[in-house]
């Protein structure tokens, strides 16, 4: 049974159950979705918790009755007169927006029906396993100065297995929530009613992780023969004119009016910044590949109803980088960028990645040669290191084609990061050009792609990885200095000082609070280590190690024995 239709049928009987309920409630639109399925509601009072569970009552009621979902098909006139009649203005407008022709409708038992192109499973009987789980607002086709609806959503399994094993990954997600356990950990928060939403404050421990997984970037692309680049945040509209982006992105883009008269936009990308770094100069075939990699903060206008924590804010940070090579060199530049991605995704602990190939979308530039070659070559890549893919049919950037990384956490769930793109379109449009050996103007090929890709959603996917238990090498603080008395606090800024030495990230602990609290917070902050000092340890020059987790205080070794311990550690990405 295709699970899609499965969860689809079950957003119709959803539907049915609350019209039984509240007659007076009018019908949105109900789709199926990746996890399950959801139905907006016209309602003038909200969903209480209490509502679901008497809609979940009555949909095992309308379940039981194993009624037939039945299609029928009528011309818009009639499908109008049908649902004027029934004061359902959400399907009127739907209806009215919908070309001429035959248009269906499906009913079950008595009374209920619902415009829908379907398909549907055969009886109701055959919905076995699903839960309503939770009521959110949604405006109405998704902006702002539309009725604002209620839309519950749900989700739906063949079996009570599947569906308890989700429901439980469900309440573990809500343990890991980045929104809820980076504001505790102290790393940042985005909900300063003065700044606006969607904007990313880093406190100090957030801020000092950016810096780590920076610096790693930083390093890794210059050891892989990256330059490193840093372009302006605002630039002249007619540079986004040029590259395509104000006819194909303008909806998402921050316009800026200037003093002089003049329109600057608030960076989206990179791209065009980088395209006027390459175009700064004559290019020799010798110098290409040419790499520039920049850690750039862009800004995209996103609505208010979409924002989700780090995962979705309209101001973040891309590891960004733009390739311009030779048609010869393309493949194994795209090769190379491939195992970048995989090599970098294993460090950070994320070893399930899944690879979708993204075809031309109907609004786009350049010419179908251009495209048929860039897909090739995109996917003779995936071909030649023997990966497997889907094919995401029509939903490239509108000057390429792509390939799509996506990791997988420790739940199953999948997380956007790493791009390829390739563009035949964008070299053409800037009249990009390097001098060949015969001493011709030839243009590059030009691939955009990110690792990462928003550090900030890349930073949330991280905290729900680990639960906000993060490996050593990424802790903000990875060990915490606990004298037991006053008189070892000498011995302490010793010690303190020897790991500093070794560039170990260090904390000391001078509250006057007991011991087991003391650790208890250290449990609380996901501090890796803490060093347990008295005057025994201070006489013998030793330390007492307790590892996070651990129920007892381990042995005391020397400091030296701990800092060498520790830093092996710290460079195998422990």
């Amino acid at each position: 049974m295709d699970l899609g239709t499965l969860r689809h049928s079950c957003a119709h009987v959803m539907a049915e159950a609350v019209k039984e309920l509240w007659p007076e409630v009018k019908l949105a639109i109900g789709p199926s979705i990746e996890d399950g399925f959801y139905y907006d509601f016209d309602k003038a009072t909200p969903f209480s918790d209490a509502d679901l569970l008497a809609i979940e009552e009555r949909m095992r009621k309308i379940i039981a009755g194993d009624a037939p979902f039945v299609r029928e098909e009528l011309d818009k006139a009639g499908a109008l007169q049908l649902f004027r009649e029934r004061k359902e203005d959400y399907k009127v407008e739907l209806i009215e927006n919908l070309t001429d022709g035959q248009i269906s409708i499906y009913k079950t038992g008595d009374k209920f029906l619902d415009l829908c192109r379907g398909p549907h499973v055969k009886s109701t009987g055959q919905i076995k396993a699903f839960k309503l789980l939770s009521v959110a607002g949604a405006y109405w086709h998704g902006i702002e100065t539309n009725p604002m609806l209620q839309r519950i959503y749900g989700t739906c399994f063949e079996t009570q297995k599947e569906l308890d094993e989700y429901l439980k990954n469900l309440e573990e997600a809500k343990l890991r929530d980045h929104r809820k356990l980076g504001p505790a950990l102290g790393f940042f928060d985005i909900y300063h009613e003065e700044a606006g939403a969607g904007l990313v404050f880093y406190h100090p421990k957030g801020a000092l992780l950016r810096t780590i997984i920076e610096d790693y970037e930083r390093k890794e692309h210059l050891r892989r023969g990256y330059e490193l680049v840093i372009t302006p945040h605002i630039m002249d509209v007619a540079l986004w004119k040029e590259s395509g982006h104000y006819d194909y992105y303008r909806e998402n883009m921050y316009i800026l009016s200037a003093e002089e008269g003049k329109e600057f936009v608030l960076k989206p990308m990179n791209c065009p910044g980088h395209i006027l770094i390459y175009r700064s100069k004559t290019r020799s075939y010798k110098d290409l590949p040419i790499r520039l990699f920049e850690l750039g903060t862009v800004y995209r206008r996103e609505k208010a109803g979409v924002l989700h924590g780090l995962l979705r804010v309209r101001g973040f940070t891309q590891d960004d980088a733009h390739i311009f090579c030779l048609p010869e060199q393309l493949g194994t530049e795209i090769k190379g960028i491939i195992d970048f991605v995989f090599d970098t995704m294993k460090v950070f602990g994320f070893d399930s990645l899944g690879i979708e190939l993204s075809t031309r979308p109907e609004k786009s530039i350049g010419s179908d040669e251009d495209w048929q070659k860039a897909t090739e070559a995109l996917e003779n890549a995936l071909k030649d290191k023997g990966l497997k893919y889907e094919i995401n049919a029509g939903d490239g950037a509108f000057y390429g084609p792509k390939i799509d990384i996506k990791l997988k956490d420790a739940l199953k769930r999948t997380w956007q990061c790493a791009t390829i793109q390739c563009d035949f379109a964008l070299p053409k449009r800037f009249n990009l050009s390097y001098i060949d050996a015969a001493g011709k103007e030839q243009q590059p090929i030009m691939l955009h792609r990110v690792l990462l890709g928003s550090l900030e959603r890349f930073i949330g996917a991280l905290i729900e990885q680990y639960k906000g238990e993060l490996p050593l090498w990424l802790s903000p603080t990875q060990v915490l200095i606990i004298p037991l008395k006053d008189t070892v606090q000498a011995y302490a800024q010793e010690v303190r000082s020897k790991l500093e030495s070794r560039d170990i990230r260090v904390d000391t602990d001078l509250r006057n609070e007991t011991l087991n609290k003391k650790i208890r917070n250290a449990e609380i902050n996901k501090i890796p280590y803490c060093l347990i000092l008295g005057e025994r340890e201070a006489a013998q020059g030793t330390v007492s190690v307790r590892k996070k987790g651990s129920q007892e205080q381990g042995a005391a070794v020397s400091v030296e024995e701990f800092m060498g311990n520790i830093v092996n550690q710290i460079k195998e990405h422990k």
